[in-house]
């Protein structure tokens, strides 16, 4: 760790506000402030460098602010160096009067990952968990940082959204996301902490061009500076334009997008896609993949799923992201990639009158109905809980003869990716129910109250002290 010569003043500067920031935008910053009044605590990324640094002694200058204020040091654990840097953070918010918390990531890379996005992951995951409702979290990223991810963001192909580069302020986790400085240049942030003589540390892997961002921080920015003394500012200003122009056809591909999407399932109707052009049909589908709460994927990865639309071609998988695209009769589903074991044995219910974790995630519960399960042969009966093997059969209410689930299946427009995940509730050793959907009419009866009624849903997260599942000897 390198850290800049302390003052020989140990006490902490204290500033107004119109000497502190002459050099901000200031409708921008007040824009800002307004936001911040509201607001209910203010979490401020402080990584110990010089633009961390600066953003926390601006806002620690401000009295409304500094009551709120949480500086929050990610410790990423890849390099020795920076053990120390949580005990600087921690001094000099303590010197500024300011609340502190570090928190130790594992930034180790899953997959594809390049280590610079395993780490921004990692360090992106544990902020959004910090926040609550109306809760802010202001990081120091500048106009020369908007350089570099616009440039970036072109080496990959990226469309319009991409050459946005960075917002000034987004949704984040439960609350928000402010970048105050995305306006300013490093230049002027470099001034303001020589001016006030700022201690700030110096990561050491910044000067190493093996990560792309730092290649272009180091070696090309400078040589276009050099060109285009204002290139930062034009890049930034062409940014916004792609992002006024983003925003435009996201509308576009809402309003687009309400006539294609079926809520109940999260799919994408056939044939209402293709009553659209090619070029509304990617956008659609790059709305869907927002509204999954999914990274753009490639240009080529859109027109693979455009190709599903003239015919089935496969079932292309999300890179990095655990889902699939997949087409069943008339809709696109995007399916999460299953992982699960399915116990060949079948799983107990030690307490019927507690819900039942299944391993896909979902649970089994209990409702009560005028019709449904007769009470006294649920009581009596043993209860397994077994998924399909083949051949099942089943005869219902009302019904003649004895049904195949295979069949069932198909005439309820069961996705055949779901069926193996649907739990076959037997009593006794007999089939009596298949999950939340069909009853066998050995075991079915209405008009007498305190009917068994089975309900699957996703498990309630907040839910404790329930059984797990045990598996059938």
């Amino acid at each position: 760790m390198t850290l800049k010569r302390p003052s020989n003043n140990q006490s902490t500067p204290r500033i107004r506000y119109s000497v502190a920031m002459p050099f901000f935008e200031k409708t921008v910053f007040e824009a800002l402030l307004n936001r911040l009044e509201t607001s209910n605590r203010i979490y401020i990324a402080y990584s110990g460098g010089i633009d961390s640094h600066v953003l926390l002694h601006v806002c620690a200058s401000i009295p409304l602010l500094q009551k709120k204020m949480i500086a929050v040091h990610i410790h990423h654990g890849l390099q020795a160096v920076a053990d120390a840097w949580p005990k600087h953070c921690r001094s000099v918010a303590r010197q500024l009067g300011v609340n502190f918390v570090d928190i130790y990531v594992d930034a180790r890379r899953v997959g594809r990952e390049s280590p610079e996005e395993a780490a921004r992951n990692a360090r992106y995951d544990a902020l959004k968990a910090l926040l609550s409702q109306n809760d802010v979290l202001l990081v120091a990223q500048h106009r020369e940082d908007q350089l570099e991810t616009v440039l970036l963001q072109l080496f990959r192909g990226a469309g319009l959204q991409g050459l946005s580069g960075m917002p000034e302020v987004m949704t984040f986790g439960k609350g928000v996301l402010l970048r105050p400085f995305l306006n300013t240049s490093k230049q002027v942030i470099d001034q303001y902490a020589r001016q006030h003589d700022l201690n700030f540390v110096e990561d050491p892997t910044n000067l190493s061009i093996d990560f792309d961002r730092n290649f272009l921080r180091n070696e090309i920015v400078p040589l276009l500076k050099q060109r285009w003394p204002s290139i930062d500012k034009t890049v930034s200003r062409s940014a916004i334009h792609c992002a006024e122009s983003s925003e435009l056809l996201s509308k576009l591909a809402g309003d687009q997008f309400k006539q294609v999407y079926r809520t109940k399932d999260a799919t994408l109707s056939i044939s209402a896609l293709v009553k659209l052009d090619v070029a509304e049909q990617a956008l659609v589908v790059r709305h869907w993949f927002a509204s999954l709460g999914l990274k753009m994927p490639s240009r080529a990865f859109v027109l693979r799923v455009l190709s599903m639309v003239q015919s089935p071609l496969g079932d292309p998988q999300l890179p990095n992201q655990k889902h699939t695209i997949r087409r069943f009769r008339n809709h696109l589903f995007c399916v999460p990639q299953q992982t699960v074991a399915l116990p060949e044995q079948g799983v107990k219910w030690p307490n019927r009158d507690e819900p039942l974790d299944l391993p896909d995630g979902t649970e089994l519960k209990l409702a009560y109905d005028c019709s449904g399960i007769d009470q006294s042969v649920w009581l009596r009966s043993k209860i397994e809980v077994k998924f399909r093997s083949g051949g099942e059969k089943i005869a219902l209410p009302n019904r003649e003869g004895r049904h195949r689930l295979k069949n069932l299946y198909q005439e309820a427009g069961i996705p055949p990716w779901e069926r193996p995940y649907i739990p076959l509730i037997y009593l006794d050793g007999c089939l009596a129910a298949v999950a939340d959907r069909w009853i066998g009419s050995e075991f079915y009866c209405e008009n007498k109250p305190g009917c068994i009624r089975l309900i699957q849903s996703r498990k309630n997260k907040n839910r404790k002290g329930h059984d797990e599942c045990v598996l059938v000897d």
